[in-house]
Protein backbone atom coordinates (compact mmCIF):
# COMPACT_ATOMS: atom_id res chain seq x y z
CA UNK A 1 0.00 0.00 0.00
CA UNK A 2 0.60 3.92 0.02
CA UNK A 3 2.65 4.98 3.00
CA UNK A 4 1.65 7.65 4.53
CA UNK A 5 3.89 10.87 5.11
CA UNK A 6 4.40 13.34 7.84
CA UNK A 7 6.24 13.05 11.28
CA UNK A 8 10.66 13.38 11.95
CA UNK A 9 13.17 10.86 13.47
CA UNK A 10 13.52 11.41 17.25
CA UNK A 11 17.34 12.66 18.24
CA UNK A 12 17.81 14.95 14.91
CA UNK A 13 20.72 14.06 14.08
CA UNK A 14 24.52 15.05 14.44
CA UNK A 15 26.07 17.40 11.87
CA UNK A 16 27.03 20.55 10.98
CA UNK A 17 24.72 23.24 10.92
CA UNK A 18 23.90 23.07 7.29
CA UNK A 19 25.60 25.05 4.82
CA UNK A 20 27.24 27.22 7.45
CA UNK A 21 30.57 26.56 5.74
CA UNK A 22 31.67 26.44 2.20
CA UNK A 23 35.16 25.32 0.36
CA UNK A 24 37.39 23.32 1.95
CA UNK A 25 37.63 19.54 1.61
CA UNK A 26 36.70 16.38 3.75
CA UNK A 27 38.11 12.63 3.42
CA UNK A 28 35.47 10.08 4.04
CA UNK A 29 35.02 6.37 3.89
CA UNK A 30 33.12 4.51 1.05
CA UNK A 31 31.14 3.23 4.34
CA UNK A 32 30.10 6.69 4.98
CA UNK A 33 27.97 6.76 1.93
CA UNK A 34 24.90 5.61 0.99
CA UNK A 35 23.45 4.96 -2.07
CA UNK A 36 19.23 5.86 -2.00
CA UNK A 37 17.18 2.70 -2.99
CA UNK A 38 13.83 1.79 -2.31
CA UNK A 39 13.26 -0.58 0.30
CA UNK A 40 10.79 -1.91 2.98
CA UNK A 41 9.70 0.59 5.74
CA UNK A 42 7.53 -1.25 8.66
CA UNK A 43 5.10 1.24 10.89
CA UNK A 44 4.53 -0.08 14.30
CA UNK A 45 4.04 0.46 18.43
CA UNK A 46 7.57 0.64 20.54
CA UNK A 47 8.02 -1.40 23.12
CA UNK A 48 11.15 -2.13 25.66
CA UNK A 49 11.99 -4.60 28.20
CA UNK A 50 14.01 -6.99 29.43
CA UNK A 51 13.88 -10.41 28.03
CA UNK A 52 13.59 -13.60 30.70
CA UNK A 53 13.23 -16.98 29.91
CA UNK A 54 10.13 -18.34 29.75
CA UNK A 55 10.11 -20.70 32.95
CA UNK A 56 12.21 -20.81 35.95
CA UNK A 57 12.64 -24.29 38.12
CA UNK A 58 13.09 -24.41 41.28
CA UNK A 59 14.82 -28.53 41.94
CA UNK A 60 14.52 -29.23 45.59
CA UNK A 61 14.85 -32.90 47.39
CA UNK A 62 12.17 -34.90 47.67
CA UNK A 63 13.99 -36.74 50.78
CA UNK A 64 16.45 -35.83 53.49
CA UNK A 65 19.84 -36.98 52.98
CA UNK A 66 23.49 -36.67 52.51
CA UNK A 67 24.74 -35.63 48.90
CA UNK A 68 27.25 -38.20 47.64
CA UNK A 69 27.27 -36.61 44.17
CA UNK A 70 26.91 -33.36 42.59
CA UNK A 71 26.93 -33.70 38.59
CA UNK A 72 26.45 -30.34 37.41
CA UNK A 73 27.67 -26.20 37.79
CA UNK A 74 25.72 -23.37 36.98
CA UNK A 75 25.84 -22.30 33.21
CA UNK A 76 25.97 -26.12 32.52
CA UNK A 77 22.90 -27.51 29.80
CA UNK A 78 21.14 -30.07 30.71
CA UNK A 79 18.18 -32.03 29.41
CA UNK A 80 14.94 -32.88 31.05
CA UNK A 81 15.49 -35.71 33.49
CA UNK A 82 19.30 -35.42 33.79
CA UNK A 83 20.59 -36.13 37.02
CA UNK A 84 21.66 -33.16 39.21
CA UNK A 85 22.59 -34.92 42.14
CA UNK A 86 22.47 -38.10 43.94
CA UNK A 87 21.38 -38.70 47.97
CA UNK A 88 23.29 -41.88 49.85
CA UNK A 89 20.59 -44.18 49.35
CA UNK A 90 21.72 -47.36 51.36
CA UNK A 91 18.72 -47.28 53.62
CA UNK A 92 16.07 -47.16 50.72
CA UNK A 93 17.69 -49.58 48.77
CA UNK A 94 17.53 -51.85 52.11
CA UNK A 95 14.03 -51.09 51.96
CA UNK A 96 13.52 -52.19 48.80
CA UNK A 97 15.55 -55.44 48.88
CA UNK A 98 12.87 -56.13 52.01
CA UNK A 99 10.07 -55.52 50.19
CA UNK A 100 10.87 -57.30 47.09
CA UNK A 101 11.30 -60.47 49.70
CA UNK A 102 7.81 -59.54 51.00
CA UNK A 103 6.14 -60.08 47.97
CA UNK A 104 7.86 -63.53 46.97
CA UNK A 105 6.82 -64.39 49.94
CA UNK A 106 3.21 -62.89 49.64
CA UNK A 107 2.47 -64.53 46.17
CA UNK A 108 3.74 -68.13 47.07
CA UNK A 109 1.20 -67.65 50.31
CA UNK A 110 -1.19 -66.06 47.33
CA UNK A 111 -1.06 -69.52 44.84
CA UNK A 112 -1.07 -72.01 47.86
CA UNK A 113 -4.38 -70.80 48.74
CA UNK A 114 -5.79 -70.31 45.30
CA UNK A 115 -4.38 -74.18 44.89
CA UNK A 116 -6.14 -74.59 48.48
CA UNK A 117 -9.43 -73.22 46.99
CA UNK A 118 -9.19 -74.71 44.05
CA UNK A 119 -9.30 -78.42 45.54
CA UNK A 120 -11.88 -77.19 48.10
CA UNK A 121 -14.39 -76.56 45.45
CA UNK A 122 -13.57 -79.70 43.87
CA UNK A 123 -14.25 -81.50 47.21
CA UNK A 124 -17.27 -79.74 47.84
CA UNK A 125 -18.72 -80.42 44.29
CA UNK A 126 -18.47 -83.87 45.15
CA UNK A 127 -19.97 -83.53 48.39
CA UNK A 128 -16.82 -84.81 50.33
CA UNK A 129 -16.45 -81.26 51.96
CA UNK A 130 -18.82 -78.95 53.86
CA UNK A 131 -20.42 -75.53 52.49
CA UNK A 132 -18.20 -73.97 55.70
CA UNK A 133 -14.89 -75.53 54.60
CA UNK A 134 -15.40 -74.07 51.01
CA UNK A 135 -16.31 -70.47 52.63
CA UNK A 136 -13.02 -70.81 54.69
CA UNK A 137 -11.29 -71.39 51.63
CA UNK A 138 -12.42 -68.86 49.45
CA UNK A 139 -11.64 -66.30 52.54
CA UNK A 140 -8.11 -67.53 53.40
CA UNK A 141 -7.32 -66.82 49.38
CA UNK A 142 -9.16 -63.37 49.06
CA UNK A 143 -6.45 -62.24 52.42
CA UNK A 144 -3.47 -64.35 50.67
CA UNK A 145 -3.95 -61.87 47.69
CA UNK A 146 -4.64 -58.50 49.85
CA UNK A 147 -1.06 -59.53 51.16
CA UNK A 148 -0.02 -60.07 48.24
CA UNK A 149 -1.07 -56.58 46.59
CA UNK A 150 -0.27 -54.72 50.13
CA UNK A 151 3.38 -56.00 49.70
CA UNK A 152 3.33 -55.33 45.89
CA UNK A 153 1.92 -51.70 46.94
CA UNK A 154 4.84 -51.48 49.27
CA UNK A 155 7.48 -52.18 46.96
CA UNK A 156 6.52 -49.36 44.43
CA UNK A 157 6.72 -47.01 47.20
CA UNK A 158 10.18 -48.47 47.96
CA UNK A 159 11.33 -48.23 44.46
CA UNK A 160 9.45 -44.25 44.41
CA UNK A 161 12.02 -43.42 47.41
CA UNK A 162 14.70 -45.46 45.91
CA UNK A 163 14.21 -42.86 42.47
CA UNK A 164 13.91 -39.59 44.69
CA UNK A 165 17.50 -40.24 45.68
CA UNK A 166 18.52 -39.24 42.55
CA UNK A 167 17.75 -35.42 42.11
CA UNK A 168 16.50 -34.56 38.23
CA UNK A 169 16.16 -31.87 36.17
CA UNK A 170 12.52 -31.39 35.10
CA UNK A 171 13.24 -29.56 32.17
CA UNK A 172 15.63 -28.82 29.41
CA UNK A 173 17.67 -25.91 29.82
CA UNK A 174 20.57 -24.05 32.11
CA UNK A 175 21.38 -24.42 35.43
CA UNK A 176 21.03 -20.79 36.60
CA UNK A 177 21.95 -21.79 40.81
CA UNK A 178 23.95 -24.00 42.68
CA UNK A 179 22.63 -24.00 46.68
CA UNK A 180 24.62 -26.92 47.80
CA UNK A 181 28.01 -28.39 47.91
CA UNK A 182 28.88 -32.14 47.83
CA UNK A 183 28.52 -34.18 51.30
CA UNK A 184 25.62 -31.70 52.71
CA UNK A 185 22.84 -33.10 54.66
CA UNK A 186 19.73 -31.74 52.83
CA UNK A 187 16.03 -31.89 54.23
CA UNK A 188 13.08 -32.58 52.24
CA UNK A 189 11.54 -29.57 49.81
CA UNK A 190 15.23 -27.58 50.43
CA UNK A 191 15.86 -25.74 47.15
CA UNK A 192 19.13 -27.64 45.47
CA UNK A 193 18.74 -25.97 41.99
CA UNK A 194 17.63 -23.12 40.05
CA UNK A 195 16.88 -24.21 36.27
CA UNK A 196 15.83 -22.23 33.51
CA UNK A 197 14.38 -22.80 30.36
CA UNK A 198 16.41 -20.30 27.66
CA UNK A 199 15.42 -21.63 24.23
CA UNK A 200 12.46 -19.17 24.64
CA UNK A 201 12.67 -15.94 26.21
CA UNK A 202 9.96 -12.79 26.83
CA UNK A 203 9.44 -9.91 27.20
CA UNK A 204 6.52 -7.87 29.27
CA UNK A 205 6.56 -4.41 28.14
CA UNK A 206 3.37 -1.63 28.43
CA UNK A 207 1.82 -0.38 25.36
CA UNK A 208 -0.57 2.80 25.89
CA UNK A 209 -4.13 2.00 26.09
CA UNK A 210 -5.01 3.86 23.29
CA UNK A 211 -3.23 1.40 20.97
CA UNK A 212 -4.89 -1.27 22.76
CA UNK A 213 -7.10 -2.32 19.46
CA UNK A 214 -3.75 -3.05 17.32
CA UNK A 215 -2.36 -5.85 19.47
CA UNK A 216 -3.21 -9.33 18.61
CA UNK A 217 -1.56 -12.40 19.17
CA UNK A 218 0.96 -13.57 16.37
CA UNK A 219 2.30 -10.26 15.63
CA UNK A 220 5.99 -9.76 14.32
CA UNK A 221 8.40 -7.89 16.67
CA UNK A 222 11.18 -6.73 15.67
CA UNK A 223 13.71 -5.93 18.48
CA UNK A 224 17.58 -4.29 18.97
CA UNK A 225 19.23 -6.70 21.50
CA UNK A 226 23.20 -6.91 23.10
CA UNK A 227 24.21 -5.19 19.61
CA UNK A 228 21.69 -8.09 17.84
CA UNK A 229 18.76 -7.49 15.37
CA UNK A 230 16.23 -10.31 16.86
CA UNK A 231 12.72 -11.35 15.46
CA UNK A 232 10.25 -12.45 18.05
CA UNK A 233 6.37 -12.42 18.08
CA UNK A 234 3.47 -11.54 19.98
CA UNK A 235 2.52 -14.05 22.51
CA UNK A 236 -0.22 -12.84 24.58
CA UNK A 237 -1.90 -9.57 25.83
CA UNK A 238 -3.21 -8.71 28.89
CA UNK A 239 -7.41 -8.71 29.08
CA UNK A 240 -7.65 -5.58 31.13
CA UNK A 241 -6.02 -1.70 31.36
CA UNK A 242 -3.78 -1.04 34.14
CA UNK A 243 -5.78 2.19 35.68
CA UNK A 244 -2.46 3.48 37.08
CA UNK A 245 -0.39 3.76 34.21
CA UNK A 246 -3.62 3.72 31.35
CA UNK A 247 -1.70 0.96 29.74
CA UNK A 248 -1.96 -2.73 28.55
CA UNK A 249 0.66 -5.30 29.11
CA UNK A 250 2.02 -7.30 25.72
CA UNK A 251 3.65 -10.47 26.06
CA UNK A 252 6.29 -11.22 23.59
CA UNK A 253 8.27 -14.48 22.86
CA UNK A 254 11.43 -14.72 21.68
CA UNK A 255 13.25 -17.81 20.49
CA UNK A 256 16.72 -18.58 21.45
CA UNK A 257 17.42 -21.80 20.48
CA UNK A 258 20.88 -21.52 19.89
CA UNK A 259 21.23 -19.37 23.12
CA UNK A 260 23.09 -16.37 22.12
CA UNK A 261 20.86 -14.33 24.07
CA UNK A 262 21.07 -14.41 27.89
CA UNK A 263 18.60 -14.03 30.16
CA UNK A 264 17.47 -10.20 31.63
CA UNK A 265 18.59 -9.14 28.23
CA UNK A 266 17.44 -5.23 27.80
CA UNK A 267 16.11 -5.00 24.24
CA UNK A 268 13.75 -2.47 22.49
CA UNK A 269 12.11 -2.44 19.41
CA UNK A 270 8.38 -2.60 17.60
CA UNK A 271 5.94 -4.71 17.15
CA UNK A 272 4.74 -4.23 13.84
CA UNK A 273 1.46 -3.45 12.48
CA UNK A 274 1.91 -3.38 8.97
CA UNK A 275 4.30 -2.50 6.36
CA UNK A 276 5.14 -0.97 3.18
CA UNK A 277 7.55 -1.83 0.17
CA UNK A 278 9.16 0.08 -2.54
CA UNK A 279 9.38 2.87 -0.21
CA UNK A 280 12.85 5.78 0.07
CA UNK A 281 14.23 4.49 2.84
CA UNK A 282 17.65 5.67 4.61
CA UNK A 283 19.75 5.24 8.05
CA UNK A 284 18.58 7.43 10.54
CA UNK A 285 22.34 8.23 10.89
CA UNK A 286 22.09 10.26 7.72
CA UNK A 287 19.46 13.01 9.65
CA UNK A 288 20.75 15.54 10.06
CA UNK A 289 19.04 18.78 11.32
CA UNK A 290 19.01 22.84 11.30
CA UNK A 291 19.19 24.58 14.66
CA UNK A 292 15.83 25.23 16.09
CA UNK A 293 16.41 28.97 15.44
CA UNK A 294 16.28 28.11 11.78
CA UNK A 295 13.31 25.98 11.93
CA UNK A 296 14.77 22.69 13.14
CA UNK A 297 14.45 21.58 9.12
CA UNK A 298 15.81 18.05 8.68
CA UNK A 299 18.18 17.53 6.14
CA UNK A 300 21.07 15.18 4.39
CA UNK A 301 24.55 15.71 3.07
CA UNK A 302 24.25 14.80 -0.25
CA UNK A 303 27.40 13.84 -2.74
CA UNK A 304 27.17 15.55 -5.93
CA UNK A 305 29.60 16.21 -8.62
CA UNK A 306 32.22 15.46 -6.07
CA UNK A 307 31.29 18.30 -3.68
CA UNK A 308 28.50 18.04 -0.59
CA UNK A 309 25.50 19.56 -0.98
CA UNK A 310 22.45 19.98 1.46
CA UNK A 311 19.25 18.81 0.38
CA UNK A 312 16.66 19.11 2.66
CA UNK A 313 13.92 16.12 3.32
CA UNK A 314 10.60 15.45 4.45
CA UNK A 315 10.28 12.67 6.47
CA UNK A 316 7.44 9.85 7.09
CA UNK A 317 7.27 6.68 9.32
CA UNK A 318 10.45 5.93 11.85
CA UNK A 319 11.37 2.35 11.82
CA UNK A 320 13.62 2.58 15.37
CA UNK A 321 13.89 -1.54 15.08
CA UNK A 322 15.70 -0.97 11.74
CA UNK A 323 17.21 2.25 11.87
CA UNK A 324 15.48 3.96 9.14
CA UNK A 325 13.46 6.81 8.02
CA UNK A 326 11.15 7.38 4.89
CA UNK A 327 11.94 10.12 3.05
CA UNK A 328 8.78 11.48 1.11
CA UNK A 329 10.14 14.74 -0.42
CA UNK A 330 13.80 15.44 -1.15
CA UNK A 331 15.63 12.33 -2.28
CA UNK A 332 15.74 10.14 -5.48
CA UNK A 333 16.86 6.83 -6.09
CA UNK A 334 20.46 6.54 -7.10
CA UNK A 335 21.19 9.81 -4.40
CA UNK A 336 24.33 9.44 -2.46
CA UNK A 337 24.59 10.81 0.74
CA UNK A 338 26.68 10.96 4.40
CA UNK A 339 25.91 8.61 7.09
CA UNK A 340 26.77 8.67 10.67
CA UNK A 341 29.05 11.14 12.30
CA UNK A 342 32.15 12.26 10.42
CA UNK A 343 33.13 15.65 11.80
CA UNK A 344 31.97 19.04 10.73
CA UNK A 345 30.84 19.60 7.14
CA UNK A 346 29.68 22.44 5.01
CA UNK A 347 27.67 22.82 1.69
CA UNK A 348 30.38 23.16 -1.47
CA UNK A 349 32.84 21.09 0.41
CA UNK A 350 35.26 18.72 -1.97
CA UNK A 351 34.66 14.69 -1.20
CA UNK A 352 37.55 12.27 -1.63
CA UNK A 353 36.37 8.84 -0.78
CA UNK A 354 38.62 6.24 -0.36
CA UNK A 355 38.13 2.73 -0.49
CA UNK A 356 35.90 0.42 -2.70
CA UNK A 357 33.14 -1.15 -0.28
CA UNK A 358 30.00 -0.36 -1.55
CA UNK A 359 27.26 0.94 1.40
CA UNK A 360 23.81 0.43 -0.41
CA UNK A 361 21.84 -0.88 2.79
CA UNK A 362 20.04 0.92 6.02
CA UNK A 363 23.29 1.05 8.41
Amino acid sequence: GKAPGGGAPGGGGAGGPGGARGGGSVVLARTDIHTVQPGRIEAGIAISGTLRPIETVSVRARLEGDLVALNVREGDAVREGAVLAELERSEQEAALRSAEADVLAARAEATTAQWNLDQTKELHQAGAVAERDLRAAEQTALTAQARLAAAESRVKAAQSLARDTRVTSPVTGVVEKRNVENGERVTRGQELFTVVRADVLELAAAVPARRASALARGLEVRFTADGRAIDGRVARVSPTIDPQSQSVTVFVQVPNGNGVLKGNTFATGQIIERGYDGQLVIPQSAIRQTAASAGAVPFVWKVAGGALARADVKLGIVDEARGVVQVTEGLKPGDEIVVGNVGLLGAGMQVQIIGNESARGPR
